[in-house]
């Protein structure tokens, strides 16, 4: 090779070099987009909805039986239909619908004899509802460290019960299964109720069995923005007969549910005041389909994280959320860590130029109600009244359970060096391999 072609092979290098550069050059700074196809809301059975809901619906309608305890003697309660479908997926023996997962939570919470005087350990990464229940049955809420799974603590629980401590909400937050062995044997050792609050959780698993059906109780949430969804509602399993005549007795308080509604009760303890948080028989029929598309949309969902994460397992500077049973994850989003909170709003800024909707999760300036340092109803004790029940209770025991916004540090540093990405199960393949490639593209400058 003589000096005029070595000159022209170096200059082609140079300039293949310059044009490899700006192929990668980030979009934020005018390179192309990794992600060139549209993003789609969080809404995996909401988009979903069809011809099977509308059949359903349309069957309510026709037969002109809108409420499940009286209507029409020769039509169906789809409500009821929806709860026998959904114990038997979950593998629970029973099934309460609800209006919402809020009144499926304080309908547990006084099934299982939560109230005056109690505490309840509840991790502080959750939706607010969570920790509320717990003060609407009249309990003390203990707010609780998550672990690097982002799910609550075992080490923490076991600090920070008391002689109060009558039981524990564990939330398996963000579609993640908790730590469940190590939770029942806590909760078994010092005699505590437990709370599944699977809202985020519809279908995940833990070693092969489906969360909601480890505790005392399991609680659904069915908003729109949940797996499978009707708008609104949530559902109670469990497996105990008194633990589900109580729901029934707290989520509807004329007790209609009961074989004969004004007879004495049948055990001490059935009938009390409670409230009315019954499903409507629209909800039960949109849950009856959609309940048919669970397994879809989670097969989905994981298969994109599996892509993603697969891609992105050897990248530097960044760390997956680690789950406590990788099989179980539901796949409704991707979460990793950053090594600094400072770096987590440029990261995002990148994404997003790059066509990858992702967010941080937590900044002190902004509230989030999944975070317990902006629950100021709880940290300031705010009630409705000049009383301030739950804590000054003369029921309760222990010392008196003091809050402040950080209280929980490993929380806090946790959620600050977090980034987020939804994984819609209505998005491809294609979209999975590109959401990697954006975040390996922006990983190599900001990570």
């Amino acid at each position: 090779m003589n000096s005029g072609e070595i000159s022209v092979l170096s200059g082609f290098c140079v300039i293949f070099k310059e044009d490899y550069k700006m192929s990668e050059q980030l979009a934020i700074h005018g390179g192309p987009k990794a992600k060139t196809t549209p993003n789609f809301p969080m809404y995996p059975g909401g988009l979903e909805i069809g011809e099977e809901e509308k059949k359903e619906v349309m069957e309510v309608l026709d037969n002109k039986y809108l409420f499940r305890y009286y209507g029409p003697a020769n039509a169906e309660s789809k409500v009821k239909k929806f709860e026998e479908a959904f114990a038997k997926k979950m593998g629970s023996k029973f099934c309460l619908a609800t209006s919402s997962c809020t009144g499926a939570l304080l309908s547990a919470m006084t099934a299982v004899g939560i109230g005056p005087g109690d505490e309840v350990i509840v991790p502080g990464y959750t939706f607010f509802a969570s920790c509320a229940t717990i003060v609407g049955a009249k309990a003390i809420p203990v707010i609780a460290e998550v672990d690097e799974t982002l799910t609550i603590d075992p080490d923490d629980i076991v600090k920070k019960i008391t002689p109060s401590t009558k039981g524990i909400v564990c939330v398996h937050m963000r579609g993640v299964p908790c730590d469940m062995d190590r939770i029942m044997k806590i909760a078994k050792e010092h005699n505590l109720v437990v709370i599944e609050d699977c809202a985020q959780a519809c279908g995940a698993t833990y070693h092969g069995k489906y969360v909601g059906t480890f505790g005392d109780a399991g609680c659904f949430s069915f908003q729109y923005h949940k797996t499978i969804t009707a708008g609104e509602g949530g559902a109670v399993l469990c497996q105990d007969q008194r633990v589900y005549d109580r729901a029934c007795s707290y989520h509807d308080t004329a007790a209609c549910w009961r074989p004969d509604r004004f007879a004495e009760q049948r055990y001490e303890g059935e009938l009390f005041c409670g409230s009315n948080f019954r499903m409507g028989e629209l909800a039960g029929a949109v849950m009856c389909a959609q309940l048919n598309r669970l397994d879809g949309l989670n097969d989905a969902m994981r298969r994109h994280l599996a892509i993603i994460k697969d891609e992105i397992k050897d990248t530097k500077g960044i760390k997956v959320r680690p789950c406590n049973d990788e099989a179980g994850d539901t796949g409704i989003c991707l979460m990793f860590f950053l090594d600094s909170k400072e770096k987590v709003a440029p990261f995002c800024e990148a994404l997003n130029a790059e066509g990858v909707n992702a967010a941080g999760v937590f900044n002190a300036g902004i509230p989030d109600w999944h975070i317990y340092a902006h629950w100021k109803h709880v940290l300031n004790e705010k009630t409705p009244t000049d009383v301030k029940c739950p804590w000054d209770c003369p029921y309760h025991k222990a010392q008196p359970v003091k809050y402040s916004e950080d209280m929980n540090p490993n929380t806090l540093e946790y959620l600050g060096k977090v980034v987020h990405l939804d994984l819609p199960a209505q998005m491809t393949d294609e979209d999975a391999h590109m959401i990697a490639k954006a975040i390996n593209k922006v990983a190599t400058e900001f990570a």
